[in-house]
């Protein structure tokens, strides 16, 4: 699964600890999701989600392999 986390949150000025603090998790499971390495729960992307007052489609989305 793809996202696009990173590009929000430079929209928001906002750091990966910044995010990460917002939500409740790690600065390390902020970069892990940006990167890929780590599919987030559907608790966890709602919450981010609703932080960027985006949909969740808009924020995460399957690519060809998925």
């Amino acid at each position: 699964m793809k996202n696009n986390i990173k590009v929000q949150r430079a929209i928001h000025d906002m750091t990966q600890a910044d995010l990460a603090e917002k939500i409740g998790v790690s600065r390390q499971t902020i970069n892990a999701i940006e990167k890929n390495k780590y599919v987030p729960s559907t608790v966890l992307s709602l919450k981010i989600a609703r932080l960027f007052s985006k949909p969740l489609e808009e924020l995460f989305f399957l690519d060809e392999t998925d």
